[in-house]
Parts: C-alpha cells; structure tokens; sequence
C-alpha cells in the first residue's frame, strides 16, 4: 500500500501513474470472467445477419409476395451503410431477409474480438434498416423496429469462402424458385397456401419451371436478377477522367456459381488486392446515388474555397 505521504505528493503533481492505480478497484476482478474471443488469424470472417420472424413482419408490413422491390434495396442500402463505414469489410451478399459480410483476410479490426464485430455490425446494419425504412417505403410506416440475429463464421481457404458464397447464392435460387411457383399458384391460380404446398410437394426444378411457363406464361429465366441471384456489393474504383477516380461501392447481381465470376475477379481475395477500376459508372441507383453525393461534395467545397478567396482579397 502507498503511504499517505506518498499518495499526497503524487496528487499534488497530477501523475499518470497514480491515476492508474487509483483508477482501479477491489471489483476489477470480475473482468476474469470475460471470455476470450479472438478469433483465429489469416482466416476468412463472415458475419451473417439474418431476419428474425420475418414473415410476420413482412406480412405485418404489406411486403408483396413473392419478392418485395422495396424491401431487397432496403436490405441493400441498409449493407452498403455498413461498408461505407467500416473499411474492413471486402464484400457483402445479401437475399430475403439475411446478410453476410466477408472481412479482409488480414483484418485486425477490433483485435478480431468475435463480439465487437458482430455487434457492431449487426446494431450498424440494423439501425440503418430503420433510418432508412422511408426512403424505400413511402407509403407504408414502420409499426415496430424489426429484429436480426447473427453469427460470426470462420474459413481457412480462399476455396471454402468461394463455396460458402456459392452456397449462399444456391439457396437464393432454390428458395426463389419455390416462393415464386407457390405464389403464382396462390395469387393467379386461386388455390389456398395449404393446397399449393401439396402441388409443390416432391417437385423439383423443371417441374417448378414447367408450372410458370405452362400455366402462368412466366419463364423463370426472365425474372429480375436481384430476384433470381440475390445481391453482391463489391467496392470498385470509378475513372471519372484522366486524371480523376472515385471509390464505389456498387451493387452486382452476377452468377458466383460460374468459374467465370471468380476467374474475372481473381485479384478479389488476394492479401494487397486493388479493387477492379470501371471505365463507365454501372448504372444503378446505388451507384448514382454516391455519386451525386460525391458532386454535391466538391460543389460545395468550391464555394468554401471562393468565399475564402474574396475574405482573403477584401
């Protein structure tokens, strides 16, 4: 124990090292308690967020069936909030109502602590769904904030993250084929939820198909992509002219379960990788949307820097 005498002086000369001491307390003992969750290095981290009851929400939230435009660009926008703000994060894809962000390999964000990142994540990701619930449904108010679970995944090879976002993607379709054959029975074939389960029942893909095509004048073929192959948000580099670039982050539908895909990104997963530079903007709204941004930006800095010229001239 210090004496009195040296605590004193100590106070008196505001030292770092008596707040140190002073700082702690017979109760500390408790962080003993707390895990250790670093997780393991030189792998891939995937933290998945998916939606909790979402039917109910949906249903309670008047989502068309069987895809609601909306709600994907909402999921989308709410994904690409996250990105913006946390550099780590390589890429993200979502469908429905679920979300997976792959971190850069090397990351050392949060000292890779498992509960930082996915909380982080999942309260960024989650918050941004509500803040921006007007900007996609105007015309349907939010009655309750919705609720996302999570998990945080490890994968040791490039080849076991490219199969899980296969994987991903599979299920997209699978799902995708299934809701879109069952609510076109339901919606334009007039048979109950419980009467178009059992038709679907046993079916498979060509089946699924031949009911669209045959009965409802749909090939499933020609659904949107966003439908079919859910989303991916890439970060890219804009050439805006000669001399000028922009960083992106825009939003693709392309097929990861193609070789292609991965042979034109094959610099994706590497340690030092450079995202892919785009001669011409891709023309979605994300997109358009950063940019108008980034116009808005420069604009305004160019005011600042006139009025600055004439304060310094007068």
């Amino acid at each position: 124990m210090l004496s009195n005498k040296v605590v004193h002086l100590l106070k008196s000369i505001r030292s770092p090292v008596l707040n140190s001491i002073m700082a702690k307390s017979s109760f500390e003992y408790v962080k003993n308690f707390e895990l250790d969750d670093k997780l393991i290095p030189n792998t891939w981290i995937v933290v998945r967020l998916d939606g909790k009851c979402f039917h109910k929400f949906s249903d309670d939230h008047s989502f068309a069936k069987p895809n609601d435009l909306r709600g994907l660009k909402l999921m989308n926008f709410a994904a690409y909030s996250v990105m913006k703000d946390i550099n780590d994060v390589l890429m993200a894809f979502g469908q429905s109502d679920e979300y997976s962000f792959v971190f850069k390999k090397n990351t050392n964000l949060y000292k890779r602590r498992a509960s930082k990142l996915l909380t982080t994540l999942n309260s960024k990701f989650s918050a941004s769904y509500v803040y921006y619930w007007n900007k996609y449904f105007t015309d349907e108010k939010l009655q309750y904030p919705p609720t996302f679970d999570g998990r945080v995944i490890m994968y040791p090879s490039d080849q076991n993250l490219i199969d899980y976002m296969k994987w991903r993607q599979a299920d997209v379709h699978i799902n995708n084929l299934y809701n879109t054959t069952f609510w076109n029975l339901v919606l334009k074939g007039n048979l109950s939820p419980m009467e178009a389960e059992k038709r679907l029942c046993g079916t498979v893909s060509a089946d699924k198909n031949e009911i669209l095509y045959s009965e409802f004048n749909i090939n499933y073929n020609n659904e949107p992509a966003i439908f079919r192959r859910g989303t991916l948000l890439l970060r890219k580099v804009l050439q805006m002219d000669s001399q000028e670039t922009a960083s992106i982050i825009t939003d693709v539908h392309d097929d990861m379960l193609k070789d292609k895909f991965w042979k034109d990104n094959s610099t994706l997963l590497l340690d030092k990788s450079k995202p892919l530079v785009f001669v011409e903007a891709p023309t979605t709204d994300m997109v358009q949307e950063q940019l108008a941004g980034r116009n808005k930006k420069k604009e305004a800095n160019s005011d600042i820097f006139i009025k600055q010229a004439i304060n310094q001239e007068s």
